[in-house]
């Protein structure tokens, strides 16, 4: 079976990355839970709609920011063996593990990991399309100018 995939954030990030999930894994809402912290939570409330959310399955909870209350309730949910949390949950994480949803909990940890981190990318600046001016930065001794 596969495991379920619970978001657990700071209102409303857990239901919008639950909306960007959906919008490319329909399939999978079944098996997505969206839980919304909103400010002044209760932690042990959070702690226990988690608990009755997973109930007896297979769990990754996806949190936003390690030591912050969506996490410190998830981790007391967490055993380690059929509940495992990641924190630092992005579009990147939840895609990759959505798409290789049918792998193991250790699997899918690695996987989120691996999402995160292969999805923070610099973006360098376009370059000029052909033809495109450009800046001339560059001057040799005699004056001449040089593209980069």
């Amino acid at each position: 079976m596969t495991p379920l995939f619970v978001i657990v954030a700071h209102a409303p990030l857990a239901s919008a990355l639950k909306g960007v999930a959906a919008h490319t894994y329909a399939e999978c809402s079944g098996d997505m839970v969206a839980i919304d912290v909103p400010p002044q939570a209760d932690p042990a409330e959070v702690e226990s709609r988690l608990r009755d959310t997973i109930g007896t399955r297979e769990a990754l909870i996806l949190v936003d920011v390690f030591g912050a209350t969506p996490c410190n309730a998830a981790a007391r949910v967490a055993d380690g063996v059929r509940v495992r949390v990641v924190a630092g949950v992005s579009v990147p994480m939840l895609w990759r593990t959505l798409c290789y949803r049918d792998g193991g909990l250790d699997d899918l940890v690695q996987l989120a990991i691996a999402g995160a981190v292969k999805g923070a990318i610099h973006v360098p600046p376009e370059r000029p399309i052909q033809n495109q001016s450009t800046p001339l930065t560059r001057h040799d001794q005699d004056g001449h100018h040089h593209q980069q």
